[in-house]
């Protein structure tokens, strides 16, 4: 696999995608939705920007919600077998944030910030590394 293109998809098959380019962002996410949906501490994503950045194949069901900081996210994820794949956002749909537990090669992904720092949860450890902020990066 070229090291600019990042392969994945549901764990039943029904969804694949294909991104290219850099991610602009590897992060965790503590916000409470994030923490909700993935049943623990937080979510994972390695974010690529561009309209053409990634490309999904099959037909995702899709989950609305406004997130902490009042945008509507799309979390795509696989009808059949429940595999979360991909968030977008309506106010910005150029960003997709690939959720790397859905990569063909998830050692790929190497998360340098965590977001809603202030949701975090004592008994989710994180890498000391990583840059932590209160909330969502700035706009």
């Amino acid at each position: 696999m070229d090291q600019k293109t990042y392969t994945g998809g549901c764990a039943c098959g029904a969804i694949r995608y294909q991104a290219t380019g850099t991610p602009v962002a590897e992060l965790h996410c503590q916000c409470r939705h994030c923490q909700m949906r993935s049943g623990t501490g937080h979510s994972s994503y390695a974010v690529f920007a561009g309209a053409d950045a990634v490309t999904v194949t099959g037909d995702p069901q899709i989950w609305r919600i406004a997130g902490d900081s009042g945008n509507e996210k799309l979390h795509a994820f696989c009808g059949t077998c429940g595999t979360p794949t991909h968030v977008t956002f309506a106010a910005n749909p150029d960003i997709t944030a690939i959720h790397p537990g859905s990569l063909d090669e998830p050692s790929r992904f190497k998360p340098t910030l965590m977001t809603y720092g202030i949701r975090g949860l004592d008994w989710d450890r994180y890498d000391p590394e990583l840059t932590i902020l209160e909330k969502g990066p700035p706009a």
